[in-house]
């Protein structure tokens, strides 16, 4: 059996990972999921939240938040396709937190678009676990 398996992280923006990874866990539309090398071809939905990432040779897991999208998983390659993704070193915790903030005033409203509102509360904390898991 291989040892790592090749992932690529897509966002409409840019090529946010491409390198060899040991294993992924993701977000997926009905539970969590975890890739190793070799897994059987898949293709799921992904939801707002924290997808894991094992590095060549690493011991902790990478924590990446992420927002819906798609992911194609094929013996030795694993295609990530998402609206949004950031590593935990590029995200504005403070930022992070007042969004979180924002988002939960807008739902205490009347009148505001509750979809809407509560998906910017599902990414603001999805950027948060990260940021706090990975300093851990």
């Amino acid at each position: 059996m291989a040892s790592t398996i090749e992932l690529e992280i897509l966002t409409p923006d840019r090529v946010l990972l491409r390198e060899d990874v040991e294993m992924v866990i993701v977000p997926a539309i009905d539970g969590e999921i975890g890739i190793l090398p070799e897994h059987a071809p898949l293709v799921t939905g992904l939801k707002i939240g924290v997808m894991r990432i094992r590095r060549k040779g690493g011991e902790d897991f990478l924590p990446v938040p992420i927002s819906q999208g798609l992911m194609e998983v094929l013996p030795h390659r694993i295609s990530i396709l998402v609206t949004t993704a950031e590593l935990p070193e590029e995200i504005d915790m403070e930022r992070a937190m007042e969004a979180k903030k924002r988002a939960e005033e807008r739902l205490k409203k009347d009148g505001v678009d509750a979809t809407r509102a509560e998906a910017a509360l599902q990414r603001a904390m999805a950027r948060i676990k990260a940021v706090r898991s990975w300093k851990e």
